[in-house]
């Protein structure tokens, strides 16, 4: 059961599923106390070194299939590492990101040679991962990315500029949205798999000084007549990268309408809990009917969210969630995350404006939620066109 009264789906009732829940949330007991996470939020990312302790213990490209180097695992056992970094409040490491965008994209859509050459080193966490999509004037429109990767000789030369990318400071191995044929517009459009050891022209930018999310390392990215070759495009063909996009953002968006129920599961167990201790005007807070009443009817709310999430994720185990649906979990549960957390910070008064209390972190970092992975306006967008 969980701080909803919505007990676990059948799909994540294995006996395996349950062994590695424990194993991780154990893992993180021992390798991310708080105090390491303080330090995260004040170096403003999470250290490389914890990336390899990961990778040792088990935690990187858990649905990687063993051929390649990973676990054999599944969506479930992505949904245990990505669950149990939220609960520890360990957002610095974006493991969410690594296995859930990121290495898919190489599972699922690169060559033989790519998979060979690349997925044993994701699992172990000799490469960490990041895609950069986003730039100074391009966002949710992904078409009108000015990035280019244009022919020279036996490869690339890689040109252009990303922001608001996540692990820009730590990446190993990023993949770029880039026009091959600026030509063609979306038809244009590939992903190129760039290794930054010894990529000359590459450049990190700042680390973005952002609202919430402190541990999380957002960046700029630079590319200036960077070389890269031929076989580095995924799946080995040009313009298929838009195809590629479209094919992966389904589960990237899913995955955030995941985060955002477990935040609301967060914020509201923790309010809970403060309002029956705190005391007003001779009572509880928890005493007043409008506590009651509003408690209530977020948890209803929240209850037909995760419930909704749940059938979302059996969908999609199954191969059958569509675009739409997805789109729709991340728009609905995004929405929610922003009015529960912000009511429940209400309840907390003046605490509640104060960092070292859990939902003031909760209220800042989940603003973000309905902006990235395409904003809720394009989510709307989306929902619409499939009427």
């Amino acid at each position: 059961m969980n701080a909803l009264g919505i007990p676990d789906p059948e799909f994540m009732q294995d006996e395996e599923i349950a062994i590695f829940n424990d194993a991780v949330g154990k893992f993180f007991d021992q390798h991310a106390p708080e105090k390491r996470i303080k330090q995260w939020e004040e170096d403003g990312q999470c250290e490389r070194e914890f990336w390899n302790e990961a990778g040792q213990a088990g935690l990187l490209g858990v649905s990687v299939p063993e051929e390649y180097g990973g676990h054999g695992g599944d969506f479930r056992h992505d949904m245990v590492v990505v669950n149990q970094t939220g609960a520890h409040g360990a957002t610095g490491f974006n493991a969410s990101l690594h296995n859930v965008i990121c290495v898919p994209y190489i599972v699922r859509h690169g060559t033989e040679e790519q998979k060979k050459k690349w997925l044993s080193k994701m699992v172990s966490g000799e490469l960490v991962t990041a895609i950069a999509m986003s730039e100074p004037g391009a966002g949710s429109d992904l078409q009108s990315v000015s990035t280019t990767a244009l022919k020279d000789g036996n490869g690339y030369r890689l040109n252009g500029s990303k922001t608001f990318i996540s692990n820009g400071q730590v990446a190993d191995f990023i993949i770029v949205v880039a026009k091959t044929d600026p030509k063609e517009g979306a038809k244009g459009i590939s992903l190129i798999c760039l290794e930054t050891e010894g990529a000359d022209g590459f450049q990190r930018g700042k680390k973005l000084d952002k609202i919430g999310l402190d541990s999380s390392d957002t960046s700029e990215l630079f590319f200036d007549d960077v070389f890269v070759p031929a076989e580095n495009v995924l799946g080995g063909e040009e313009g298929r990268g838009f195809y590629q996009l479209m094919g992966e953002l389904g589960q990237e968006r899913l995955l955030i309408a995941m985060g955002a129920v477990g935040t609301i599961e967060r914020a509201l167990a923790t309010t809970i809990e403060y309002v029956k201790q705190r005391k007003a005007f001779g009572k509880t807070v928890w005493d007043f009917q409008n506590t009651q009443f509003v408690l209530a009817d977020l948890k209803a709310k929240s209850m037909a969210a995760k419930v909704f999430v749940n059938d979302c994720i059996a969908r999609h185990l199954k191969g059958e969630l569509d675009p739409n649906t997805a789109a729709a979990a991340k728009y609905w549960c995004t929405e929610l995350q922003g009015e529960v957390v912000d009511k429940c910070l209400q309840f907390h008064g003046g605490w509640g404006y104060i960092n070292e209390y859990p939902i003031a972190k909760m209220f800042r970092d989940s603003r973000i939620t309905r902006i990235f992975g395409g904003s809720n306006e394009i989510m709307k967008m989306l929902i619409a066109r499939g009427m």
